[in-house]
């Protein structure tokens, strides 16, 4: 008998294809054309016994889940889980980006959700599962499989989740030692449903900048008994064998369908062989009844996206990402003007958080806002040193390498995962970066008010609140340090903004410098 798991994580609420950024786009990925590649391959597939998981990170990070979190109806917000109920799932793991709304929320939609959710490292002060239990047992064809939920314990960064009173995270192999060799006698094969990556490749390197975040080849080097592993957290593509352990990690936004297939012993149920592999949704056409559920939650999401906010004068938009990053843009500098007006400092510090932004459009819509600026984060102004400032723009610093005299970006911001999030941009302050000197010797002009910093100066700076809590590797910036917060996301922050003031000015000082360019 065969039995194949179709898996997909970190969809980031990308139902429809498309990102957003232009109007009727047709992008290779979205939970309907997901939906469609694994219906097909069950009709394909007849004889095959079929489990479909979800591996989290489904409440957040498109315009749709934005809305929907803050502004649908109850008509659309169930219309919005609706949609991922049709896929089809049977099992689902919590994945971290699920707190960013709260965890009323969060509740709201996995009791609306018709897939068993597991977790055994969320748990309460006692120790307890704290949102769901550790795993499942789903017995087809006769055998029993286990799947066993872990998450990954860098949750602990997000804001929502250090909220909350009764909330602990467990360490990943703490929660296997506890749960696997109970669960490993109650079934035939056993699954590690794990949103979270892996921090070594198979010959053991180390491949990750963020020590502790993901424990993949940590589990399957020191648990018995895991017959498969379902990865996500990094939007890795991998489909392969780890401690001969067949892995996957299907990519992000539903762009590929992870797969692994036992063929088991009909005499002792025993695995005889198993495959893993990534089954891309490119080629799928988007499953109409999930369209059509959606629709209407998509006709208001595109009414809201296109209502015009205010008209600007000159240019707040760029064609170049890279380029933005090495050269202040006139949009960088508005938004970081906005974050000091909100939060009533001069100094302040973002990111140009990925690709697809191109900054605002005239008229500013909320369309440019959300495609710009997809997290739903918050502000905090943090009381720092001079020494402190340094020391984080060594950090930021990190992002750029050199290769035959030019600036490019460091492939550890690239892979495992694409982290442009953690490189930040002052404003407030002047500054200049030179990437030919060695790491942590980068900044050779820091300047407040045309005077050099000292260390022992006293600062405040607005940042968003998981870079103020150290989030990104930034370790100067700590909780402790922050003297005020905002509870408005920054998306909001900007749209208040631009209902103040209906023409914006599009200006740049040109305060730092990225040498060699």
């Amino acid at each position: 008998m065969k039995i194949t798991l179709l898996a997909t994580s970190d969809t980031h609420g990308f139902i429809e294809p498309t990102n957003y950024v232009d109007c009727g786009s047709d992008k290779p990925f979205g939970i309907e054309k997901a939906s469609s590649t694994i219906k097909n391959y069950i009709k394909k597939h007849p004889d095959e016994k079929v489990i479909v998981i979800d591996n989290g990170d489904f409440l957040e990070g498109s315009p749709m889940a934005y809305f929907v979190a803050k502004l649908a109806n109850d008509e659309d917000r169930q219309a919005f889980i609706n949609a991922y109920n049709e896929v089809g799932y049977s099992v689902g793991s919590i994945g971290n980006h699920e707190f960013d709304y709260g965890l009323d929320y969060l509740t709201l939609m996995m009791e609306h959700s018709d897939r068993q959710f597991i977790c055994a490292n969320i748990i309460d002060h006692n120790n307890n599962p704290f949102l769901a239990d550790p795993y499942t047992i789903i017995e087809i064809g006769g055998v029993k499989v286990g799947f066993f939920g872990l998450t990954t314990t860098s949750t602990k960064k997000w804001k929502n989740v250090n909220d909350l009173n009764d909330f602990n995270l467990e360490s990943e192999l703490d929660a296997c030692n506890r749960y696997i060799p109970e669960l490993r006698k109650k079934v035939d094969i056993l699954v590690v449903v794990y949103h979270g990556g892996f921090e070594r490749d198979h010959t053991g390197n180390w491949n990750d900048i963020n020590p502790g975040e993901n424990r993949g080849y940590d589990i399957l080097k020191n648990i018995k008994g895991i017959d498969a592993l379902i990865s996500g957290h990094q939007h890795r593509k991998i489909a392969s064998r780890l401690f001969n352990v067949p892995i996957i990690q299907p990519g992000s936004r539903g762009e590929f369908v992870g797969k692994i297939s036992f063929e088991t012993s009909n005499q002792d149920k025993s695995i005889k062989r198993n495959t893993s592999e990534l089954i891309s949704v490119s080629n799928s056409e988007p499953d109409q009844e999930i369209a059509k559920t959606i629709r209407p939650l998509a006709d208001h999401l595109q009414d809201w996206l296109d209502r015009p906010l205010s008209t600007i004068k000159g240019n707040l938009t760029f064609d170049d990402p890279f380029k933005a990053r090495i050269e202040e843009s006139a949009f960088i500098e508005f938004i970081q003007k906005i974050q000091m007006d909100k939060m009533g400092t001069d100094i302040s510090a973002t990111a140009l958080y990925n690709n697809e932004a191109h900054g605002f459009e005239s008229p500013i819509t909320m369309r440019n806002i959300i495609t710009n600026y997809v997290y739903p984060n918050t502000l905090a102004v943090s009381k720092i040193s001079g020494a402190d400032l340094k020391a984080a723009l060594e950090v930021t610093a990190k992002y750029f390498d050199v290769k035959h005299g030019q600036v490019i970006v460091n492939e550890q911001f690239m892979f495992p995962k694409e982290r442009f999030y953690n490189y930040d941009m002052y404003e407030g302050i002047d500054y200049t970066l030179d990437i030919s000197k060695p790491v942590g010797q980068r900044v050779t002009r820091l300047k407040y008010h045309d005077k050099d910093i000292r260390d022992d100066q006293t600062l405040y700076i607005t940042l968003n609140r998981y870079r103020a809590s150290g989030g990104g590797h930034y370790p100067m910036y700590t909780p402790d340090k922050i003297v005020r917060s905002s509870d408005m996301t920054i998306s909001q922050v900007i749209m208040a903004y631009l209902q103040k003031h209906p023409v914006i000015e599009a200006t740049n000082n040109h305060n730092f410098n990225i040498i060699p360019k």
